[in-house]
């Protein structure tokens, strides 16, 4: 389908899809999971709230795992 374009510059394409769809799925699970909790994350994180910190690192790490693994083994 692709044969005409450089394997190294089809998977840079790739990657950089990966890395915006990423950015953009922890975008949206932590907008949408301050709809949810009834605490507003920036004020307690601007507050200094450590727990809110570690959680929202918690939820990155795992949204960035599983969209990195979904996406990399749907290229592949």
């Amino acid at each position: 389908m692709l044969d005409w374009i450089d394997p190294i510059i089809l998977n840079f394409v790739y990657a950089a899809l990966g890395a915006f769809l990423t950015i953009w799925f922890m975008k949206f699970g932590c907008s949408s999971f301050n709809k949810i909790v009834n605490f507003n994350i920036s004020e307690e994180l601007s507050k200094g709230n450590v727990a809110v910190g570690l959680m929202i690192a918690g939820m990155f790490i795992g949204i960035g795992v599983a969209t990195g693994l979904v996406i990399g083994l749907g290229l592949s």
